[in-house]
């Protein structure tokens, strides 16, 4: 991978929620790429692709990624044979991902009642929108409960996206009426400590070939929203 930052990769390091000989799961912050960018070194973000390379002294190839602003679940694949077969899952979906996010609490709905919401929508230079020339976009979102933030109520979403059309997550749930809690891009007022209020928080492969084979766990986890921000789980 190409040096993404201006600092030493040694001033970061990171939490790795899962590894072996084959694959490697983080824990990715807010505010980094997953990749190294098109600008190369000028680009002064923290990459967790070049960071996680420095910490573990290995080469690394990224399996899929997560937006700027989100945490979350990240994997990459420590070996050529073992990226080639995780490429497929995910182009494949097989991939079962599991997201939440907290949003203004917009018009009052049954909690635990899964919504399935399907659009076509394209991706322009900054943001998505809704366009019969895009792609489907298929994502089930499911309010799970009302909790209070340090700055005022939020509703906390379940969402699992069937398609992976990029802001998906982002788009959905603002043209829902429920835009993310720090997500300016998509009409939110609120400011948010972590970015935006969402994160990759499972990534299920149990329909995934040859994932045993490669040593991999039934499904990986990582800590859900409410306890990334210290609040009790009620």
């Amino acid at each position: 991978m190409r040096r993404c930052e201006t600092r030493r990769v040694t001033d970061f390091s990171l939490s790795v929620a899962f590894a072996n000989e084959h694959f490697v799961a983080v824990d990715k912050p807010p505010g980094w790429l997953s990749v190294p960018s098109r600008l190369g070194e000028s680009d002064a973000r923290p990459c967790v692709g070049r960071v996680l390379e420095t910490q573990l002294g290995v080469r690394l190839w990224p399996v899929h990624r997560l937006d700027l602003e989100v945490t979350g679940l990240l994997l990459f694949a420590k070996d050529a044979p073992a990226h080639k077969v995780a490429n497929l899952w995910f182009e494949e979906r097989k991939v079962h991902k599991t997201y939440e996010a907290f949003t203004t609490v917009g018009d009052a709905l049954p909690l635990n009642h899964p919504l399935q919401w399907e659009c076509v929508m394209m991706r322009g230079k900054k943001r998505a929108y809704l366009s019969p020339h895009g792609k489907p976009s298929v994502t089930t979102a499911t309010p799970r409960a009302l909790v209070t933030l340090p700055d005022g109520p939020a509703l906390l979403w379940e969402l699992s996206p069937h398609t992976g059309r990029p802001h998906q997550l982002r788009f959905d749930l603002s043209r829902h009426g429920f835009p993310i809690i720090g997500d300016h891009l998509y009409g939110s007022d609120r400011s948010y400590s972590l970015g935006i209020a969402l994160r990759c928080v499972r990534l299920d492969l149990t329909s995934c070939p040859r994932a045993g084979d490669f040593g991999l766990p039934r499904a990986l986890a990582a800590t859900r929203l409410r306890e990334s921000l210290g609040l009790e789980d009620k």
